[in-house]
């Protein structure tokens, strides 16, 4: 399944997040397996494609501020992977100075 068949299905089916379609639903419907669907949408919005995505699911932008709103999501989930990424960091200061390398 290419991208601009992804594009195309949200556009015609999923316009506007009262559209919004959950992903295992997707999946199915374009069987595609979750990792994949990721993908695509990842690829698409770093083509400019107003793929937007909430706790409703998946759905085709119908305004800008469904628009804003997933980039406020998107923006969240950012901070939170850059905070495990530097108490990972941290953690490697101490790896290996326990058994186990745990911290007691």
């Amino acid at each position: 399944m290419s991208s601009e068949q992804l594009k195309n299905h949200l556009k015609r089916n999923c316009l506007g997040r009262k559209n919004a379609v959950k992903s295992p639903e997707l999946e199915q419907a374009l069987r595609i397996s979750g990792n994949e669907l990721r993908r695509q949408v990842n690829r698409l919005r770093r083509k400019k494609v107003h793929i937007c995505s909430g706790p409703e699911g998946y759905f085709y932008a119908g305004n800008a501020g469904e628009i804003y709103a997933t980039i406020r999501s998107l923006e969240i989930m950012a901070r939170g992977l850059e905070h495990a990424v530097e108490g990972l960091e941290a953690a490697l200061e101490n790896f290996g100075e326990h058994p186990g390398g745990d911290a007691p």
